[in-house]
Order: structure tokens, then C-alpha cells, then sequence
């Protein structure tokens, strides 16, 4: 089965609560299990960058949800296309506290194609390259 992902960022409704984003967290991971589809949610207070992967149909479904949720606005997708593998196969859904240059960098950063090299892990590149760079400690952390 072919695999779709989608990239995006929004911004956040304000004040934001750390017990409302473990929330709408915990309820986008047992919709995704459902679904089979997996992704990362970065937030840094202002913004969230999230990045989800699986199914089309999942992955479609997912989108409508996350579009029509109340507690983000200006929704501006980043890019939307076939992957080869899953970044996060082992997430249904995690977020991660970023810093705002970090999410800032990603949003600027190149999508196109959803491309990663492993031989410039140390010189992120892409998107891909940035986004695989900041979960690669938490999916070492998890599989260890």
C-alpha cells in the first residue's frame, strides 16, 4: 500500500495550555491507530508544524479533522505527496516542545518530494533532513 504524507504549519489559538495540547494530542494518536497513520507535532507556544504520514484515505481523513479543529487558524500546507517509508512508524501521534527558530527553519526549508539524504545528517538540507535531525534522538531513545 502506497504511502502518503502531509506537512503543515498554523498558528496556535492563544493562551495555549500544555493540558490542552496533550489533549487534542492524545485524541489525534487514538484516531491515527484507527486510521494507520503516524506523525510528528512540533509546537513551539506560537505555532505547530506537524508532519503525518500513512494511507491516503487515512492520511485524508486526518487533514479534514486537523482542518477543522478550533484551536489552530491560517492553516498553510507545506507539502503533500507519496513517501517511501514512514519517518515515525512507531508514533501515532507525539508532539515535541520546539523552539521557534527550529520551527521557523522547517517551515522555510525546502519540501519538496519529502526527499532526505543520511549523508548530510549533520548539515540538514530539506525539510525532511530537519525534521529527521530533531526526532532522531527520540526514535533512538524509543527503540534502544
Amino acid at each position: 500500500m502506497p504511502l502518503r504524507a502531509i506537512a503543515y504549519v498554523s498558528e496556535a489559538d492563544q493562551p495555549w495550555e500544555r493540558a490542552e495540547v496533550e489533549s487534542m494530542v492524545e485524541r489525534a494518536a487514538a484516531f491515527n491507530v484507527q486510521a494507520g497513520v503516524t506523525g510528528i507535532l512540533f509546537f513551539d507556544g506560537q505555532r505547530y508544524l506537524q508532519y503525518f504520514e500513512g494511507p491516503e484515505d487515512g492520511v485524508s481523513v486526518a487533514y479534514q479533522r486537523i482542518q477543522s479543529s478550533l484551536l489552530h487558524s491560517n492553516v498553510m500546507e507545506l507539502a503533500r505527496g507519496p513517501v517511501g517509508r514512514r519517518l515515525v512508524p512507531y508514533w501515532s501521534m507525539r508532539w515535541l516542545l520546539a523552539d521557534p527558530s527550529h520551527v521557523l527553519t522547517m517551515v522555510k526549508a525546502d519540501w519538496t518530494g519529502f526527499v532526505r539524504s543520511d549523508a548530510r545528517q549533520n548539515d540538514p538540507v530539506t525539510a525532511m533532513e530537519h525534521l529527521h535531525r530533531y526526532v532522531q534522538p527520540y526514535i533512538a531513545g524509543a527503540v534502544a
